[in-house]
């Protein structure tokens, strides 16, 4: 399913390195014409990904968010299991 969800097709590198980003991308994430984006290395991998400037900060955001629930339903679960 996340394939699925989440493939846009391919593009080509070109002689100067540019790759487009496929219409329907560009269209479903609100990448227009003068938009920055940033690109990024993953760590551990020959794969890149690119960001729109603001959409990393909305996503670490969100993540810290889940993460502090999280957390809360951990501690709530080590209260009512205390003493088990």
């Amino acid at each position: 399913m996340f394939l699925d969800e989440n493939f846009y097709g391919s593009a080509t590198v070109g002689e100067r390195g540019q790759v487009v980003i496929p219409a329907e991308a560009r269209k479903q994430l609100d990448i227009n014409p003068g938009d920055k984006v940033l690109v990024l290395k993953h760590p551990h991998a020959q794969v890149i990904a690119l960001f729109k400037i603001g959409a990393m900060s909305e996503m670490f955001a969100a993540m810290l968010e889940d993460i502090t629930r999280l957390e809360t339903k951990v501690a709530e679960f080590a209260d009512e299991h205390n003493g088990d």
